[in-house]
């Protein structure tokens, strides 16, 4: 990590930029892995799964004798664990769920508001060296209480122990109908095209590399709607000079450890805060397990240090993290002025663990700076809201002559005349 002295503005926007891939490059291959599937169908799967997850598969789905089997290779702990997460979650995501909203704007004229399930969802949780099986309480269950009908998991096996028993696990107490074992961009092109074996959706959910959020974007322009371009995971923490740099360390390398493409900032008040933060990082390190992809991530990381509160809340605003940590004494005068921001864990034993597990909000957040304008997920994203209006003769009476002069205003003649024919019949 690097400590950078917060003098120039324009110098430390140009610090928080974020590690990219080529994207012509993406593009083309979004392109060639699409089409090939969409021309092939399960063949050209079987192709991908072989070349990216280094595995032959002939038979994607998995059966429910697998997923029992899987059930029973999950300790007791884990299960509880799981459990009382699965609870947690349940009670925010509940409290989300939206009611009828019924107006008349107008005398005899009513307007409401009712909402409904998306059908067929997808569902892609990230495998490999780190099952994410945390995610797939995060999607199934906000799908589920809202009322989807189908729900469909793609999750990459390894080229050794197959889907990960955490991940059946929880897909089965979740309610998830069908798990394909299939990964990156090759699931995401499968959700969106439809192949012999595996069925179209509606919508497709969960984070992923680079290459998945690429993915996304296409099936995006296919027409397939996505929860929003979730890409690596980043996180910034900002700590005053009574922070505990420990606390801080932790939470920094609990993100630098998802990939070698994450990021992670820490905002201090101090250099001296900063060198003790660093030291705390670099001693931290060398006992985590995922140290080589924690050491990657922490190359395009940054610690950087500003003095005032006006500072602190611009850059926030203007990086727009995924995650980010309050550890300071004036916690409540920045959260107002956060505005850009996918989760926020205020205070120094909130970490941002806590949100990834077990505490009930949803970790599948916006990166790379859009959460300027998208939400994580939430109850909403699994719900189309339909507006519906009913008016009646005195309403239409009512309200008719409004009507009747913007359409002639616009010089829409067929839209004035819907109305015209009405009052007519009706002798106004």
């Amino acid at each position: 990590m690097k400590i950078i002295s917060g003098k120039n503005q324009g110098e430390v926007f140009q610090q928080l930029k974020r590690p990219q891939l080529n994207q012509q490059d993406l593009n083309d291959l979004m392109n060639e892995i699409f089409t090939e599937i969409k021309e092939k169908g399960d063949a050209a799967i079987a192709k991908y799964v072989e070349k990216f997850d280094g595995y032959k598969a002939q038979n994607f789905l998995i059966d429910n004798k697998q997923i029992e089997l899987a059930a029973t290779k999950v300790s007791a702990e884990v299960k509880a664990a799981i459990q009382q997460a699965k609870s947690n979650i349940e009670k925010f995501h509940s409290a989300q769920i939206p009611s009828k909203i019924q107006v008349e704007t107008t005398k005899g004229v009513m307007c409401w508001q009712e909402f409904r399930p998306i059908e067929k969802v997808g569902i892609y949780i990230p495998g490999g060296t780190a099952p994410l099986f945390s995610t797939v309480l995060m999607l199934a269950i906000p799908a589920k209480l809202a009322g989807c009908k189908e729900l469909v998991l793609c999750t990459p096996a390894s080229n050794i122990g197959g889907v990960a028993a955490e991940i059946l696990y929880a897909a089965k107490i979740c309610g998830v109908d069908k798990i394909y074992s299939i990964g990156g961009s090759q699931a995401i092109a499968a959700l969106t095209i439809g192949t012999e074996s595996i069925p179209s959706v509606d919508k497709i959910f969960g984070p992923g590399n680079q290459y998945v959020t690429a993915a996304k974007v296409k099936a995006q322009q296919m027409g397939v709607a996505i929860d929003m371009p979730a890409g690596p995971s980043e996180l910034m923490v900002v700590a005053d000079k009574n922070a505990d740099p420990e606390f801080a360390a932790a939470d920094l390398l609990s993100q630098a450890e998802h990939g070698e493409d994450s990021q992670v900032v820490a905002i201090v008040e101090t250099v001296e805060f900063a060198e003790q933060l660093l030291e705390k990082v670099n001693n931290q390190l060398l006992l985590l397990s995922r140290k080589g992809i924690a050491e990657k991530a922490l190359q395009n990381s940054k610690i950087i240090v500003l003095k005032t509160l006006e500072e602190v809340v611009e850059v926030v605003n203007y990086y727009a993290p995924e995650h980010l940590i309050l550890m300071t004494e004036k916690n409540d005068a920045i959260i107002p002025l956060v505005l850009n921001a996918g989760s926020v864990f205020v205070g120094a034993y909130t970490p941002e663990s806590a949100g990834d597990y077990a505490s009930g909000t949803n970790h599948t957040l916006p990166t790379n700076g859009a959460s300027r304008a998208y939400s994580g997920v939430n109850i909403d994203a699994f719900i189309k809201k339909i507006t519906f209006q009913k008016i009646s003769p005195s309403g239409i009476k009512n309200i008719g002559n409004t009507i009747s002069v913007m359409a002639d205003a616009e010089g829409l003649d067929a839209h004035k005349n819907a109305v015209e024919i009405r009052l007519k019949k009706l002798k106004v």
